[in-house]
């Protein structure tokens, strides 16, 4: 991109919202009863605060670099590829957000890849978020 463009970026209306995780302004995006479901999940985190919870362990320190790669939206829905390194390791993967009629949040969707890492980003996640979501959303291999 060329010194001074203001194209947007690939991702940059996503990472703006994560980055307001935990004000009025980040749960003012989700619609009534969002879900988040993803390949490091076993079901679905259901609700504004347990999704904000996960993100926020998520990106707390476990990515070394995230970055997005490709976004499409297509109606309701935004489909972004992203790649980096978490837990010391290379990883990619996709993000998929479902917005409503009103255009809030309704479904986050999120993908990584490779399987290795998927395991061990949800055995991760068990540690950070021991005592506050239920272990049963995690594959740990207890």
């Amino acid at each position: 991109m060329p010194i001074g463009s203001t194209a947007r970026q690939p991702g940059e209306d996503w990472i703006a919202l994560v980055r307001k995780s935990g004000t009025a302004e980040f749960a003012s995006a989700f619609a009534e009863n969002p879900v988040l479901n993803s390949s490091v999940l076993n079901g679905t985190c259901a609700g504004v605060e347990a999704i904000e919870t996960l993100l926020a362990a998520s990106t707390g320190g476990m990515y070394d670099k995230l970055t997005f790669t490709h976004e499409t939206v297509a109606g309701p829905k935004t489909y972004l590829e992203w790649e980096g390194m978490a837990l010391g390791k290379s990883v990619s993967g996709s993000t998929i957000l479902t917005r409503n009629a009103a255009g809030l949040l309704q479904s986050i969707q999120i993908y990584l890849r490779p399987l290795p890492m998927v395991l061990q980003f949800s055995a991760e996640l068990a540690k950070r978020l021991k005592g506050k979501v239920s272990p049963s959303l995690f594959a740990t291999r207890d």
